[in-house]
């Protein structure tokens, strides 16, 4: 009877019938296997059903009011709708925020052309820096914009320059380390050995406590950075030192005949890692480099600790208003699908270059 249903299914979706029995093995081989099957079936049908009532059936949308979810058993969307300008720019003069909006469209199109295999030149970079400029100057204001302290970021644009900037100027420092530590100058090693497992050995906390309350303990009024720079410094210490492991398992995977005979035709050492180890280096490492550059978005949450409102903070500042009924729940659902989608973006890059790269190696 089981061979007869796999043909008829077969015959249906133009399959040959061991094809599917085989892919359908795992799921319905055994009548255990078959009752497991349907019964998650039936629970993902009835989790989605539930989902789908509480988030679209009967939640309140419009207006934007609070009176709108007074009376819904759904969820409460006007309230996130209502405060999206808080949660996505946080504390920032809500008359300016066209350009904490700006800035985020700015870096989410620079990371899109970047994306493109055509857009890999030596230009580039100055692209980029191009960019770092603009951003720093749409958020903190001057030539003809309103001053804005750092104190006033908050939400998106903060948990975007944040990572950018600590992957942006922690990558290079985590080459020089990852060089540094496979260096046969003793001291050049030692120096870069201490640094990595140093910083690895800290949480992220800690550097940002130190950021925040001991760095102004050691330092004149007149020299300390603001909270902003601070943050960033600690995340771009931490981002580096993590990068450098994860580059050195990259480099240790080339042969080291190909240094030799880099060597051997004339190149230099800096020649050499530049244009033959380092290139194949970062593309063995792409999985782990993708994970380490999501863990870095993820990490801008703990900025709190130095007073910056970063996605999740502006988030929960908005629930603290007494006018509403504080749906925390989706106002988190809302954050949470902004962080996904980050997150998922750059692990779909990570998997064009490694088809890309496998593509090219074959």
């Amino acid at each position: 009877m089981t061979d007869t249903a796999s043909a008829i299914i077969a015959r249906r979706s133009g399959t040959d019938a061991p094809s599917l029995a085989r892919r359908l093995a795992p799921f319905f081989g055994t009548p255990l296997n078959a009752v497991l099957t349907l019964a998650l079936l039936w629970l993902m049908a009835r989790l989605g059903w539930l989902f789908v009532d509480w988030a679209i059936l009967n939640a309140a949308v419009l207006p934007a009011v609070p009176e709108t979810c007074a009376s819904t058993t759904g969820a409460c969307w006007s309230f996130v709708i209502a405060k999206s300008g808080q949660i996505l720019f946080g504390i920032y003069p809500p008359a300016e925020r066209w350009r904490a909006g700006l800035v985020c469209v700015l870096i989410v199109v620079t990371l899109a052309v970047s994306a493109r295999p055509a857009a890999w030149r030596p230009q580039l970079a100055l692209v980029w820096v191009a960019m770092m400029v603009v951003v720093l100057w749409l958020m903190g204001g001057g030539l003809g914009l309103a001053s804005v302290p750092t104190s006033a970021w908050g939400g998106l644009p903060v948990t975007l320059i944040l990572t950018v900037f600590a992957i942006g100027l922690g990558f290079p420092a985590a080459i020089l380390l990852a060089l540094g530590r496979r260096s046969s100058l003793p001291v050049v090693r030692t120096l870069s050995v201490l640094f990595i497992e140093t910083i690895r050995g800290l949480p992220l906390l800690s550097l940002l406590f130190v950021a925040s309350i001991l760095l102004p303990l050691f330092l004149p009024e007149s020299l300390l950075p603001d909270k902003f720079v601070r943050a960033l410094l600690a995340l771009t210490i931490f981002a580096s030192a993590y990068l450098a492991e994860v580059l050195r398992g990259g480099l240790q995977a080339i042969p080291g005949g190909q240094t030799e005979a880099a060597k051997a035709l004339g190149f230099g050492y800096w020649e050499t890692q530049w244009l033959i180890v380092l290139p194949q280096a970062i593309r063995n490492v792409i999985p782990a480099l993708t994970n380490t550059i999501i863990v870095m978005i993820k990490n801008t949450s703990l900025v709190l600790v130095v007073g910056l409102f970063d996605l999740i903070s502006s988030g929960k500042a908005a629930l603290s208003d007494p006018a509403w009924p504080a749906p925390s729940t989706e106002t988190f659902l809302f954050i949470g699908l902004i962080y996904f989608a980050l997150a998922f973006s750059f692990a779909r890059f990570a998997d064009f270059l490694e088809r890309s790269g496998a593509e090219k190696r074959g």
